[in-house]
């Protein structure tokens, strides 16, 4: 058995435990959780951490197979432009590949992910997602503006599932936006993936999605042409709200990822469907479009909110820590206990996995956390904070 404790942890299931005592079996189980009032008496064997523990993190947005991007693409440039470059860069060797992929998913389980949804447009990080202390969550990811190649896409997405399902990874089939998949794709995928236990879409994530929706113009509409993809007649959805509400299969958990310019009409819109979680992925934001979402809008809405890192081509580290700092840092309001919730609790409500992870509590394995080098006092993260998986 092992024992922890801290100057606080955070269970999620109350309070925070000041000086708490957390009991332990060699492989994580909790076994008892001890609230010891901040009076912690010597006990041998104890391991005692001058942080903060948490859960195990849940990562509800990554792209693990573009890790050899890493610094490769420039910041600032816009969706349109991101999207061509990484159209231009992606292909590589399997060797570079599987490397960068390999070091991007030790990093994420050494700080302490353990749970993720990972977008695959390939195979190429399937043996390493099999053999990792990380548990995954594979979503097969499908492009296509050009309606008469949709067959086909769905064609390519069934065999990605099937290569998945061989290692032993949960996935399901899912758009990779309403910007960038047909009307006659989207249907096809409703009908495909009818049964998700998981669908994600990125959403809102550039101003220019609904001129591209409602007009075919702008700089979407540019950047196909530039890249010589845009259809004669282009067939989308009309706009975001329809997209979820009549095009997306009505089953499982909804991830909306990014929301940068998710707007109040949209946002009720949206809500009224069940299962819905939104995704902050804040680094990325800044470096694509040098826009975060309206959060307090999404707090006041009643969203519930979920984190995410997107990949390492789009951010500057793969760290959910950063995560919670750029939102403190750009929205103080928001409590240290919240941004706990998001990266844990609620990510585990998004993948449908709290029987196991988002608490610490007898029975499950969540995984434990430190945060080291807080704020103590205020409860706050500073700069120099960063975290390490205990177990």
């Amino acid at each position: 058995m092992r024992y922890f404790s801290a100057q606080y942890i955070f269970t999620n299931t109350g309070a925070p435990l000041k000086r708490g005592i957390l009991t332990t079996d060699d492989d994580g189980l909790i076994l008892k959780v001890e609230d010891t009032g901040g009076r912690l008496n010597d006990r041998a064997l104890l391991e005692y951490y001058n942080g903060i523990i948490i859960p195990g993190m849940v990562n509800c947005h990554s792209h693990l197979e573009l890790s050899h991007l890493k610094g490769r693409t420039k910041r600032g440039t816009g969706l349109g432009n991101f999207i061509e470059q990484i159209r231009d860069l992606r292909g590589s060797d399997d060797k570079t590949i599987e490397t960068a992929a390999r070091q991007t998913d030790r990093l994420m389980s050494d700080e302490g992910v353990v749970l993720c949804s990972d977008i695959c447009n390939t195979e190429d990080t399937f043996s390493i997602k099999r053999n990792s202390r990380i548990k995954y969550i594979n979503l097969i990811e499908v492009f296509g503006i050009d309606p008469s190649k949709a067959e086909k896409r769905i064609e390519e997405a069934l065999w990605l599932k099937q290569k998945s399902e061989e290692y032993g990874i949960p996935c399901n089939i899912v758009p990779h936006s309403f910007y960038s998949v047909s009307l006659t794709l989207l249907r096809l995928l409703k009908q495909t993936g009818e049964k998700n236990s998981l669908t994600s879409v990125h959403f809102m994530e550039s101003s220019g999605e609904k001129d591209f929706l409602i007009e075919k113009k702008g700089p979407l509409a540019e950047s196909y042409i530039r890249s010589g993809l845009m259809p004669p007649a282009p067939d989308t959805v009309r706009n975001h709200s329809a997209g979820v509400m009549e095009e997306l299969t009505s089953n499982g958990n909804l991830l909306l990822i990014h929301n940068t310019f998710a707007d109040k009409e949209t946002i009720s819109e949206v809500n009224s469907r069940n299962n819905t979680f939104w995704c902050l992925c804040p680094g990325s934001n800044l470096y694509i479009e040098g826009k975060l979402p309206q959060v307090k809008l999404l707090i006041d809405s009643g969203c519930k909110l979920v984190t995410g890192t997107d990949s390492i081509a789009s951010n500057d580290t793969i760290s959910m820590v950063n995560e919670m700092k750029i939102l403190q840092q750009s929205f103080p309001f928001i409590k240290l206990a919240d941004l706990v919730e998001w990266a844990t609790l609620n990510g585990a409500m998004a993948l449908s996995a709290t029987d196991t992870y988002g608490t610490i509590e007898p029975g499950k394995r969540p995984g434990l956390v430190l945060l080291s080098d807080p704020d103590l006092e205020n409860l706050k993260l500073l700069p120099g904070t960063y975290s390490k998986r205990l177990i």
